[in-house]
């Protein structure tokens, strides 16, 4: 069963790194721009990444629901 989630796994995996490039991106402008708190977006990005990551790890654990 693992083995075809395979793919989706590797996209979320993915995904998840364009989302932390952006969310250190937002940081750096932030920093650049003076500003001294965390940008909203960054805060966005980074709660979405997690749920990402999450995702993903819920493919690579084996079935324990039993349906």
């Amino acid at each position: 069963m693992a083995g075809e989630f395979a793919e989706i796994r590797a996209r979320l995996k993915a995904i998840s790194e364009e989302l932390a490039d952006l969310a250190l991106l937002r940081l750096r402008d932030s920093i650049d721009a003076g500003g001294t708190e965390l940008p909203v977006d960054e805060r966005r990005l980074t709660r979405a990444r997690r749920a990402v990551e999450k995702a993903a790890h819920l493919l690579d654990e084996p079935d324990d629901a039993g349906w």
